[in-house]
């Protein structure tokens, strides 16, 4: 099994998207095994976005970033970073596929809803400024055996 790590972003949750967004994973056999509300600190939003620190968009990022509440989601299934941009879509929501989160609900690319890891070091490192190994949870999903 695989892992991955995403944020609903601000408006996100402002918008009243998250029970639709998480049922997006769980309908496709993911399973949630991580799953914080919090209201992310400035050391959180720069640790996060460390990488892209000095590029145009940062400043802005980092604000609505910490504007509102976000959700932190560590999710587990079989190609899990895959299957969940799949999900998820093209950063760009001009760009994202039409049924994807972005491609469905998102306008901007700095308010596109939903953060998603895209490659494995990404997911621990992100995942571990927001969750201690004791907050993993693993259990048996009832449709693991059909995935």
């Amino acid at each position: 099994m695989e892992r991955t790590f995403v944020i609903l972003k601000p408006n996100a949750v402002r918008r009243g998207l998250v029970g639709e967004i998480l049922k997006r994973f769980e309908q496709r056999g993911i399973k949630i095994v991580g799953l914080k509300f919090l209201k992310m600190t400035r050391e959180q939003a720069e640790k996060l976005y460390e990488p892209h620190k000095g590029k145009q968009f940062y400043d802005e990022l980092l604000e609505f970033m910490l504007s509102g509440p976000i959700v932190a989601v560590i999710l587990e299934a079989p190609r899990c970073l895959e299957l969940v941009r799949h999900i998820v879509g093209a950063t760009d929501p001009l760009k994202a596929e039409a049924g994807s989160i972005r491609g469905e609900f998102a306008l901007t690319v700095t308010k596109n809803l939903i953060h998603a890891s895209d490659s494995t070091d990404n997911f621990i490192r992100e995942s571990s400024i927001f969750f201690s190994p004791s907050e993993i949870i693993d259990y048996y999903l009832d449709v693991q055996d059909d995935i």
